[in-house]
C-alpha cells in the first residue's frame, strides 16, 4: 500500500484517483475547485463515466479516498504525487502549461521525504524535464524526489476498463528508486501480465502523442478512403473489414463516419503539430490527418444541404451531441460544428442527447427523446452513435418528420433498410458511382 497524492479531479485525476484507491492504495485528491470538491463528497460525480461513482462511492465509504483543497498536507504525507491538472489547447495549437506549472510550483514547498512526482496529464515532450527543475528551484533545500512521466491512455466511456486492464503502462524516468515505486503502484496489474513499458521522460511523452497521432490517422484515412468508396461505386464497410483481417493493420479505428472528436486526439495532434514546427519539421502526414478530419462536417453538411435543396428554413433534428457515446463530453464534437453552420445557414435546429445537454447556443430547442426530435423535421442527422438510437422505431420516424432526408454520420444503419423504409438516405463510403 502506497500514500498518494492526486493533484486534479478532472477526468484523468478522478479516474486514476478512484482505481488507484480501489487497487488498495490511500489516495487524496486535491482540487482548487471547492465547488467540484464539495459535490464529489456528497456522491455527485461531475463527469458521466461508466462505472466511476460506484468505485468512488465504495473507496469513499473504505477510507481509501478522500478528496480536498488542502495541498500542504496532502503533498507532504504522500510518497507518490500525481499531477493530472488540465492542459487545454491555445489558439496557435500550442499546449496550455500554466495549470501544470503551479502545480509542480505550489507542491514542490510541500516535499517531505522521498517523493515520486508523476506528470499524469499530457504535455509536450521535455515538459516532465523542464518541470523537475521547477521543483528543484522551489523545494526545500535537501528535498529528495525523482520526476517520472507516466501518461495516461484512457478512453471516455471504457475509462474504468482501460485503467484497470490497459493494454500497457508507460512509466519515463532514470531513477531505479522510482521506478521501483511506481511499480509498486502498479502492481496488482502483474496479475493480469500487463506489459511495462520503462523509459525515459522523452520517450514516455512522446508514446502518447504517438498514439494518438496514429490512431487519427488511422480515422482519417479509412475517412478518405470512404471518399474515394463513393467515387468508385466501392462500400467502405466491406473494404475496412478487408483491410482490417489482415493482422499487420487490425479492424479498430477503420470506422468511416464524421470523425474523431473529444479533448484528446484533436488537442495532441495540434500540440504534436506545433512541436515539431517550432522543431524546424512539417509533419505532412500527421497535417493531413487533422485537414481530413476537419472537413468531415462540411461534407456531412453538403450530403444534407443537397438531399434538401438548401438549408435556410429549414428544420434538422441532430441524434446525438457528445463527441462519442458513453460521455457528456462535448469537447471538439463534430455535432458542435454542425450546429454553428446550420444556424449560421438560417437553419432551425433540434436537437437531442441521452447524457449530454451543455449546448452552448440557445438557438437551439434540446428535445426530450429522439422522436421529438424528428417531429416537423426536412431532414435528420445521426451524429453520435448510442445504442438506443440503432434501434429506433422508423415507421413512427417517418410518420412525424415533414421531410425523408436522413443523413447516417456514423454509418450505423445499411442504406438497403432505410431506403425501403421511405427515407432519402445517405452515409459515407456507401454510396452510388458518381454520387
Amino acid at each position: 500500500m502506497s500514500r498518494i497524492c492526486m493533484i486534479g479531479t478532472g477526468y484523468v485525476g478522478l479516474v486514476s484517483g478512484a482505481c488507484l484507491a480501489d487497487f488498495g492504495h490511500i489516495v487524496v485528491c486535491v482540487d482548487i475547485d471547492e465547488d467540484r470538491i464539495a459535490r464529489v463528497r456528497e456522491g455527485d460525480i461531475p463527469i458521466y463515466e461508466p462505472g466511476l461513482s460506484e468505485i468512488v462511492e465504495r473507496n469513499m465509504k473504505s477510507g481509501r479516498i478522500e478528496f480536498t483543497t488542502t495541498l500542504g498536507d496532502s503533498v507532504s504525507k504522500s510518497d507518490v504525487v500525481f499531477i493530472a491538472v488540465g492542459t487545454p489547447a491555445l489558439a496557435d495549437g500550442a499546449t496550455d502549461l500554466s495549470y501544470v506549472t503551479t502545480a509542480a510550483e505550489d507542491l514542490a514547498a510541500h516535499i517531505k521525504g522521498y517523493t515520486v512526482i508523476v506528470q499524469k496529464s499530457t504535455v509536450p515532450v521535455g515538459t516532465a524535464r523542464r518541470l523537475s527543475g521547477v521543483i528543484a528551484e522551489a523545494a526545500p533545500q535537501g528535498a529528495e524526489f525523482d520526476m517520472v512521466s507516466n501518461p495516461e491512455f484512457l478512453r471516455e466511456g471504457s475509462a474504468i476498463e482501460d485503467f484497470m486492464r490497459p493494454n500497457r503502462v508507460v512509466i519515463g524516468t532514470e531513477s531505479q528508486r522510482a521506478l521501483a515505486m511506481m511499480k509498486k503502484i502498479y502492481r496488482p496489474l502483474y496479475l493480469l501480465e500487463t506489459p511495462i513499458v520503462n523509459t525515459s521522460l522523452e520517450s514516455a511523452e512522446m508514446i502518447k502523442y504517438a498514439s494518438n497521432a496514429y490512431l487519427a490517422t488511422k480515422i482519417s484515412f479509412i475517412n478518405e478512403v470512404a471518399t474515394i468508396c463513393e467515387l468508385v461505386g466501392a462500400n467502405v464497410d466491406d473494404v475496412a473489414r478487408g483491410m482490417g483481417l489482415d493482422g499487420r493493420i487490425g479492424r479498430k479505428f477503420l470506422h468511416a463516419g464524421i470523425g474523431y472528436g473529444g479533448s484528446c486526439l484533436p488537442k495532441d495532434v495540434l500540440s504534436l503539430l506545433h512541436t515539431s514546427r517550432e522543431k524546424g519539421h512539417e509533419p505532412t502526414l500527421i497535417r493531413a490527418a487533422h485537414e481530413i478530419n476537419h472537413a468531415l462536417v462540411d461534407r456531412a453538411l453538403h450530403k444534407l444541404e443537397t438531399a434538401l435543396g438548401g438549408l435556410e428554413g429549414k428544420t434538422v433534428g441532430v441524434l446525438g451531441l457528445s463527441f462519442k457515446p458513453n460521455t457528456d463530453d462535448l469537447r471538439e464534437a463534430p455535432s458542435l460544428r454542425i450546429i454553428e453552420k446550420l444556424t449560421a445557414a438560417g437553419a432551425r435546429v433540434k436537437a437531442f442527447d441521452p447524457i449530454a445537454a451543455g449546448v452552448p447556443d440557445s438557438k437551439i430547442e434540446l428535445c426530450r427523446n429522439a422522436y421529438d426530435t424528428a417531429a416537423e423535421a426536412d431532414g435528420l442527422m445521426l451524429v453520435t452513435e448510442w445504442n438506443e438510437f440503432r434501434e429506433l422505431d422508423f415507421d413512427r420516424i417517418r410518420k412525424l418528420m415533414k421531410g425523408r432526408v436522413f443523413i447516417d454520420c456514423r454509418n450505423v444503419y445499411t442504406p438497403e433498410r432505410m431506403t425501403d423504409l421511405g427515407f432519402d438516405y445517405d452515409s459515407f463510403g456507401r454510396g452510388t458511382p458518381g454520387a
